[in-house]
């Protein structure tokens, strides 16, 4: 069974590298998880008389669930690095669309249920009109190769851990529990290292391929090597739903309008 996975990824990849597969790939792995939290209705198109607010900036508070329930889940991030995500969140939000977070929400007890209720009644626990929820999950693989040895032809056996992470958003109107918007981000990181001692000048090291293939990161150790994975990958994944929800917010105004001219 591992060795089909392993296989699996493998010809992922190669699709991916041939130039022309990595939406296909990034759009299965890993698996949506928005519509555990929130229900499937609530992240597909947003009925027609549910507007957003025209007010700006929309005052909100922010919701981060770090998950690990999906089949084949790697582990989330340490909460250190989840409470930075959210600062970095909050900031970028901010910055780029008509948001203003006012609060960050701990996620203590979220787990996945498919209903709004129970961010409803958090929102007016906290005080809030608005409250934009963040799903953060990632799958990883890791599968024997060959590293190259320095500047030379040279191989040595090895192993490559491919993390893939996906971070889901959803702005949800605490008053109508009604999801106003939805979007998400994806991102890619591999690392590598040898399974033979004595080159630990050129190794681990951590790729942001395909998209970025001259772009290296050496962590300081094999130790902190794979959370140094999860929040490179996980970062890629910020940026790209920044943009996005950027993109969704301004298609859903656009709709808006359009409905009001009938």
């Amino acid at each position: 069974m591992r060795n089909r996975r392993a296989r699996a990824w493998l010809l992922c990849a190669a699709f991916v590298l041939s130039g022309a597969g990595l939406s296909a790939c990034a759009t299965v792995v890993p698996p949506n998880r928005l519509a555990d939290y929130v229900g499937q209705q609530a992240v597909r198109e947003t009925p027609p008389d549910v507007t957003l607010p025209d007010r700006r900036p929309l005052k909100a508070g922010l919701l981060l669930v770090g998950d690990t329930t999906a089949p084949n889940a790697s582990p989330t991030l340490p909460d250190q690095a989840l409470i930075q995500m959210s600062e970095q969140l909050q900031q970028q939000f901010s910055q780029f669309l008509p948001l203003s977070i006012e609060k960050i929400i701990p996620a203590e007890g979220i787990r996945p249920g498919s209903d709004t209720a129970r961010f409803v009644e958090l929102g007016r626990k906290y005080g809030l009109d608005y409250l934009v929820l963040v799903i953060a999950s990632a799958t990883e693989v890791e599968y024997p190769i060959y590293v190259a040895v320095g500047w030379t032809t040279g191989v040595v056996p090895g192993l490559r851990r491919d993390n893939w992470s996906l971070v889901e958003v959803a702005l949800l109107d605490v008053r109508s529990s009604q999801v106003l918007v939805h979007a998400e981000g994806r991102g890619w990181a591999t690392l590598d290292r040898p399974t033979t001692p004595d080159v630990n000048q050129w190794y681990p090291v951590i790729w942001k391929r395909p998209l970025e293939p001259n772009w290296r990161w050496w962590p300081p150790t094999y130790e902190s090597a794979p959370h140094t994975l999860r929040v490179i990958a996980m970062h890629e994944a910020v940026k790209r739903l920044v943009i996005n929800f950027q993109d969704a917010w301004l298609r859903k105004r656009e709709a808006d309008f359009a409905a009001l001219r009938g």
